[in-house]
């Protein structure tokens, strides 16, 4: 997804960001007596049960320490499948960056601080959590340049006679308006297609496939491997979004010979709002990679100031301007976070806090007020839980005005996004809690009278 992929548009009102605990809970904070209902108490008692083993849960967790690498309050935060947490090694090197690196060295840190480097170097530190070699990812621009630059540059990979560009039905907007200014800027055409379909649909004729790894809406998981072989089979290059899954599941490029990946770093990663994005290209390919921006950045000799373009050997050709050095450190530094992290234990947890969450929700919820959208099965759900809902922007405002973050997409789509790094058990079970308690409270939306 691209740089606007989860912006605060994502709340769809100000009234979304309503000040948590205004109508608490007891526990979230605000005049809770004053709200307090024979329905929650009711409700609250026959949560102590589940909420006990929510702390059980916790106590037994591997990655329960880390969450004290984030900069958290008393909010139940359910949207860092839009914008993570800030880390808590963040602002001490942003302040070092201001005041030393360019405060006191300026121009020298180019050099002397690293910044020179930082792209490359920052994505070798992204690199293990999306299973790739040194070497294959560049960080730098927003997601949506680094889309154009992954599908053109892809197109000019693929064989003659290629007509077509086969783009992720479900995607996100963003990338499907990209593809199809790609596509006529290379005389192709595109052919939406369902991921799950691909392997039917690709042909001959196919330059690539744009798709991404888990659904925004819904929270589905696609077969990377199994897409990726169908594509190659029929002589297709696979280009993957990974706004959705980077840092909350194991991806496997290298292994499953993905050609060009793209990602935000805001998200899973907690780079902070607004931090670069990243562009994977397979080392087999990188020499013919033919970036459509060519910049000096990516110059063979950036500082001879030629007039002719000559790319860079390796990643380094997927860069294009100046890099901007502010955001890119924050970004490793929030990569701190991971220190002595597997992603496969993220993986594990994400699993075991989504199943937890669609239980306490299936307890708490009044029968046919919510459904779930996203997949029950493992091998097909992200680290996300979308639930159908009528009235969905109307009952996300009361829940982030009570201490429960998550959001919503129109018309009627509640979203809730678990960050293993920081999200707990507790959190899961409070969260399933007081949405059982708003719905029980707001009044259903008659039908046909929108979301």
């Amino acid at each position: 997804m691209s740089e606007t992929h989860e912006t605060p548009e994502a709340h769809e009102t100000p009234e979304a960001h309503g000040t948590p605990g205004v109508r608490g809970t007891p526990g979230v904070g605000g005049a809770s007596e004053a709200h307090e209902t024979p329905a929650t108490r009711e409700n609250q008692e026959a949560a102590q049960e589940p909420a006990a083993t929510a702390r059980e849960l916790d106590a037994a967790d591997p990655l329960a320490a880390i969450r004290d690498r984030f900069t958290l309050d008393d909010t139940v935060y359910l949207d860092g499948n839009s914008l993570g947490a800030l880390p808590r090694t963040v602002p001490a090197r942003i302040a070092d960056v201001i005041a030393r690196e360019w405060g006191e060295l300026r121009i020298r840190s180019w050099t002397e601080s690293g910044w020179w480097t930082a792209p490359e170097r920052i994505g070798d530190k992204i690199a293990p959590l999306l299973g790739a070699a040194p070497g294959r990812i560049v960080v730098g621009d927003s997601t949506s340049v680094n889309l154009f630059k992954a599908v053109v540059g892809g197109v000019r990979m693929a064989g003659k006679g290629c007509t077509e560009i086969l783009v992720d039905m479900t995607t996100f907007p963003t990338d499907g308006y990209i593809a199809r200014s790609a596509a006529r800027m290379t005389g192709l055409a595109v052919r939406p297609v369902e991921p799950a379909r691909i392997a039917d649909e690709v042909t001959e004729r196919t330059a690539l496939a744009l798709v991404n790894h888990v659904d925004y809406r819904t929270g589905r998981l696609h077969d990377l491997p199994a897409i990726t072989a169908a594509l190659h089979s029929a002589g297709a290059l696979a280009v993957w979004d990974l706004c959705h899954s980077a840092g909350a599941l194991p991806v496997g490029l290298d292994a499953h010979g993905v050609d060009l990946a793209v990602g935000c770093t805001y998200k899973y990663l907690n780079g902070g709002p607004g931090s670069p994005a990243y562009l994977y290209v397979r080392e087999s390919l990188q020499e013919r990679f033919d970036s459509p921006l060519p910049g000096w950045n990516s110059h063979a000799d950036p500082f001879g100031m030629e007039t002719a373009y000559a790319p860079a050997d390796g990643i380094v050709r997927g860069r294009v301007g100046t890099p901007d050095i502010l955001s890119l450190l924050a970004l490793d530094a929030a990569l701190d976070v991971w220190d002595g992290v597997t992603i496969e234990d993220v993986r594990a947890k994400s699993l075991a806090l989504t199943d937890f969450f669609l239980d306490r929700v299936a307890a708490y919820a009044p029968p046919g007020r919510v459904r779930p959208v996203t997949p029950q099965e493992h091998r097909r759900r992200g680290s996300q839980v979308s639930l159908e809902c009528a009235g969905a922007g109307e009952v996300m405002a009361e829940l982030i005005r009570r201490g429960v973050v998550g959001d919503f997409r129109r018309p009627d789509v509640l979203r809730f996004g678990f960050t293993p790094l920081y999200t707990s058990f507790a959190d899961a079970e409070r969260a399933a809690r007081v949405l059982g308690e708003v719905l029980r409270e707001l009044p259903e939306p008659v039908a046909g009278a929108g979301g």
